[in-house]
């Protein structure tokens, strides 16, 4: 924790005579993850996060991403945008376990496990998923509750959490740079819901 600060970095925090954890919570969940923090492919997705704030990031993309899927009709939801490629339901389904995959790992190294975790694989997943067998409706709703389980998660994780990191996937990663994994994922996956379906 710092012992002073020249420039205050949040003003409630600057008003505070000592660094109360709330404070020190927010100088760490801030500041966006450096190279070596996650493996290279990774970046991509961090990249698509703009500014230092990944968990206020993951709270706009709740609204966002709901009013976008209320705009979906059941059967739209069955389009794929070309053949081979996933239906919006499937995608939608690839976005929401890749959150909670990543949001485990968050938990897992947050909380000081340090036991690596294996990959995740998104084509087993969705394979395993069936997931245009299930009502649209339902997929909004699970959604939602992973992105809220998700922001609880972050916004409750303790200082200390926030330093840490682990292995997964044989790679190096900390729980800061899984928020903004997180966070540019969905970014990535909105992104092309607009442009290609």
């Amino acid at each position: 924790m710092p012992k002073t600060v020249t420039q205050p970095v949040f003003p409630v925090c600057a008003a505070a005579v000592a660094w109360p954890p709330a404070c020190a919570r927010l100088i760490l969940m801030t500041g966006r993850p450096r190279e070596g923090e996650a493996a290279p492919y990774y970046f991509p997705y961090i990249d698509e996060v703009d500014g230092d704030d990944a968990l206020a990031v993951m709270e706009s993309q709740l609204e966002e991403s709901i009013v976008l899927f209320a705009a979906i009709a059941e059967e739209a939801s069955l389009h794929r945008y070309a053949p081979g490629k996933w239906s919006i339901r499937q995608v939608l389904n690839h976005i929401t376990d890749t959150e909670r995959a990543f949001a485990f790992r968050a938990l897992w190294f947050g909380r000081g496990f340090a036991t690596p975790l294996p990959g995740y694989d998104q084509n087993i997943a969705a394979a395993g998923a069936a997931a245009d067998n299930i009502a649209w409706s339902a997929h909004v709703e699970e959604f939602r509750a992973v992105r809220q389980s998700t922001i609880s998660l972050f916004r409750n994780m303790s200082a200390e959490g926030w330093t840490r990191s682990g292995i997964a996937s044989d790679n190096h990663v900390t729980v800061r740079a899984l928020a903004f994994i997180i966070a540019g994922h969905v970014a990535h996956h909105l992104k092309i819901l607009r442009e290609r379906y």
